[in-house]
């Protein structure tokens, strides 16, 4: 349903649409021949239940509970599972914004797919709330589809979404992007009839006298996405606090052995093709854990995984953890700032003992950062120090 370009940038070293890029992959998946079952709803997955030593020789792992309405319920056994389920919008009941429930209000990612699926208006005076890359580009396209987008309001005092994006959905268009303010009422019983905006302090608390009613027929709500990790709890995968998703290592493997992760049900990605990177090395990752399945039981004992620590204005990394051991030559560490720095940089250390300053004129939020690790960095760092590290601190520090 994004029918936008922009994607492909990275994977393919040209532009494509949404339907584009994902057509790309549905050829390949073709010709390789791959099987598939669509319209499937995973129910459950389990560890055997069988003693593991017996599992493991006998090449049975996992227990993937699925069902479709060809063959009603399956169990589908796996050496490895790769937890691909995406992320969902976070919907107005998590908002607690008062008012009645009127027709009129949507998630952006609904109003996308009502646009350039159904072919139907979701309204003609729109108002967003939240800044996200799905609400700043829902501005844009009910804008060329002649509706009069009034404002796009973000609670918090930046941006949820891409620079690009905001240049290109909101100032192209001469769209204002209130920051720091929110929706405090919806007005209309049978129908939005308006809203009421209101400033809020550093608390994310309204600001009495700062209210601003706007005349409106829909309201859509970009307020962020939440991994969709229900069949990762129940499994029992250890879950990150600050991302909603699994804790991984340098493999995309969760705390539960062959499992494994990755994309936006990990943590919420801002480019696709970041996502489409993620999914490869994951699926090598998980080929090769089959392909040592039968070494599985020597490895009991194996290295006590590093951690990252994330400080000083970073709020977590991708992976969590590292086994030197199984490291490739360099690994690309992913992570997100807590708010806009500019002038500064980015320092990661091994222990106390600075590893690489990377000066950076801008971070934001809503841009996901990167770093690369070593290998060589590692072992010297070891040969020197008569062992690896007990952490890796990625930070932001002054320039």
């Amino acid at each position: 349903q994004c029918i936008h370009n922009g994607f492909g940038l990275h994977t393919f070293k040209e532009e494509l649409t949404g339907p584009e890029y994902a057509s790309r992959f549905i050829s390949q998946v073709e010709e390789k021949e791959i099987p598939y079952k669509l319209h499937t709803m995973v129910l459950d997955i389990q560890e055997n239940t069988a003693e593991k030593g017996a599992a493991l020789k006998a090449g049975i792992f996992k227990t993937v509970l699925a069902m479709n309405k060809e063959d009603g319920l399956m169990e589908l056994r796996a050496k490895a599972v790769i937890l691909a389920m995406g992320c969902r919008e976070r919907p107005r009941g998590a908002l607690n914004i008062p008012g009645f429930r009127p027709a009129g209000i949507y998630s952006a990612g609904t109003a996308q797919r009502l646009v350039n699926m159904e072919g139907f208006m979701p309204g003609r005076e729109i108002v967003i709330l939240g800044s996200g890359d799905i609400g700043l580009i829902m501005a844009r396209r009910m804008t060329l589809e002649g509706a009069n987008v009034k404002v796009v309001a973000e609670l918090m005092p930046y941006s949820g979404g891409l620079q690009r994006n905001i240049v290109q959905c909101l100032d192209d268009f001469g769209i204002p992007l209130k920051l720091s303010t929110t929706v405090i009422e919806i007005h209309g019983k049978e129908r939005v009839e308006g809203i009421t905006l209101a400033k809020v302090d550093e608390n994310r608390k309204p600001i009495l006298g700062t209210e601003e009613y706007i005349p409106c027929d829909t309201l859509l709500l970009s307020v962020g996405l939440i991994p969709e990790n229900e069949l990762s709890s129940k499994l029992g995968v250890s879950m990150a606090p600050v991302t909603s998703g699994p804790a991984v290592n340098e493999s995309l493997e969760t705390s539960i052995s062959g499992v494994f992760a990755c994309g936006n049900v990990l943590h919420v990605h801002d480019l696709v093709d970041y996502v489409s990177q993620e999914a490869k090395k994951a699926g090598k990752y998980a080929a090769r854990y089959i392909e040592d399945f039968s070494k599985q039981p020597a490895l009991e004992n194996e290295e006590k995984p590093i951690p990252f620590l994330a400080k000083n204005g970073v709020r977590y990394t991708v992976p969590q953890t590292i086994r030197p051991s199984h490291m490739e030559e360099t690994l690309t560490v992913r992570f997100r700032v807590g708010a806009i720095y500019k002038d500064c940089a980015i320092g990661v250390y091994f222990n106390d003992h600075p590893v690489a300053h990377l000066k950076k004129n801008k971070l934001a939020p809503g841009e996901m950062e990167q770093v690369v690790l070593k290998r060589s960095d590692l072992l010297s760092f070891s040969e020197e120090n008569g062992g690896v590290p007990e952490n890796i601190t990625i930070q932001i520090e002054p320039k």
